[in-house]
């Protein structure tokens, strides 16, 4: 990794609790994101020289809220003090940044506190979702509209209307009565939930997986389960949080290629977190009926519980598969269901599962790619030659696309030697 790389790492990481106490402190998000983009900048110009600070999230949040403040008296006055200037583009002795009271409960906190904000009651929870991609994450309005499957200009309407929303709130974010925070539960479940699932698989892009966007993730959904300690499905969702984050040093191979679940070593996989995750699932399937996360925790923790592939228990997972379907029923569950069948009933009943969801998930590359691993393994290799080019049009990660490339390549050398 080079110096730029890991300076990007740090800014990339540090953004979900800079950015949550910039909004704290202003009330205002447009302000909070312009003023973390230019302590960003700053960083950049003068980290390569200097090198790191020792707290880098201390520094970004004392630079951009010097910033911010800036900001405000130039809107205020028309002119900016030159003093103000200096000082901005100068942070002056990092020691006594450290000793600026920059309050690290809040900096762990005002996180799931803006992800509260972002849960107004009156946005849809589609709006919502799309405001903590946008603000916590830091996504772009491109890659949000490509997950939410619209235009970008109508998502960067959706992020507005949904920011002005939220504002409306924010004089109110420390005083959130338990009843209000109990009602915006599930949406900030949901939150926390797709932001791990974007760093564990990221829309686009270089990096497949974005570790310390899965730490922040995992770090919030240990404050939820703190705040609502007798939620079962709150367990359930740290739990399928730590039991996927356990896998990630098998995921990619030495040349960043993506590794599949099977092919995976499976010492790489992280003991403890595993240890955990089933602990949390085994506590949250005791107090009742199941919830999502807790049946995708279950799922999960199956997997990590196989020494090898073929001890895997396909029957428990087409069972789990069956009841999350019927709970919460969507074509990717559907689609997730088709490969445990095609363990326990073959590919062609797999495959029977898989075409009619071809319309509804058309523009969604795992389907495809799943498609065609199945295809393949029938001999359908005409088949699953145009399903593997389907995913690779979709737009997928680095990783993805040299994975997809050499199942390919695979499909179309069988197509050649059946010809030859």
């Amino acid at each position: 990794m080079t110096e730029s790389d890991g300076i990007a790492a740090h800014l990339a990481s540090a953004r979900p609790r800079a950015l949550a106490a910039l909004a704290r402190y202003f009330r205002d998000l447009d302000l909070a994101e312009d003023a973390y983009q230019e302590a960003c900048l700053r960083a950049m110009r003068r980290w390569p020289g200097q090198g790191l600070p020792r707290d880098p999230t201390a520094w970004l949040v004392l630079v951009a809220r010097n910033a911010g403040i800036d900001q405000q008296r130039r809107a205020r006055s028309g002119l900016a003090d030159p003093l103000d200037e200096a000082r901005l583009h100068e942070p002056g002795d990092p020691e006594a940044l450290y000793a600026a009271a920059i309050d690290q409960a809040h900096l762990r906190d005002d996180v799931l506190r803006l992800l509260f904000m972002c849960c107004h009651p009156e946005l849809p929870v589609q709006d919502q979702l799309a405001l903590a991609l946008k603000v916590v994450a830091g996504l772009s309005v491109a890659e949000i509209a490509r997950a939410f499957v619209i235009r970008p200009k109508a998502m960067e309407q959706r992020i507005t209307r949904a920011k002005k929303k939220a504002i409306a709130v924010a004089a109110r974010l420390d005083t959130l009565a338990p009843r209000e925070r109990a009602e915006r539960l599930n949406a900030v479940s949901t939150m926390v939930y797709l932001l791990f699932n974007e760093g564990y698989s990221a829309g686009a892009g270089e990096l497949h997986i974005r570790v310390a966007l899965c730490e922040e993730a995992i770090r919030l959904a240990r404050l939820l389960l703190a705040m609502f300690p007798g939620q079962a499905e709150v367990m359930g969702l740290l739990a399928l949080c730590l039991l996927h984050h356990a896998r990630r040093k098998a995921r990619l191979d030495r040349d960043g290629a993506l590794v599949p679940l099977d092919e995976q070593d499976r010492h790489l996989w992280e003991g403890e977190l595993i240890a955990e995750g089933r602990v949390l699932i085994e506590k949250a399937l005791r107090k009742g009926p199941a919830g999502p996360y807790q049946i995708q925790a279950a799922i999960a923790a199956v997997h990590c519980s196989a020494a090898s592939p073929t001890e895997t228990d396909w029957a428990e997972i087409e069972r789990l598969y069956e009841l999350l379907e019927a709970l919460q029923p969507s074509p990717i569950v559907t689609l997730n269901r088709a490969v445990a069948v095609s363990k326990t009933e073959g590919e062609e009943a797999a495959v029977a599962l898989l075409l009619p969801l071809a319309e509804s998930l058309a523009d969604y590359r795992h389907y495809h790619t799943t498609l065609a691993a199945i295809q393949a393994e029938l001999g359908q290799f005409e088949d699953a030659k145009t399903a593997y080019r389907h995913a690779l049009a979709l737009a997928p990660t680095q990783a993805e696309a040299t994975y997809i490339e050499t199942r390919l390549a695979a499909v179309e050398e069988k197509i050649s030697a059946a010809v030859g």
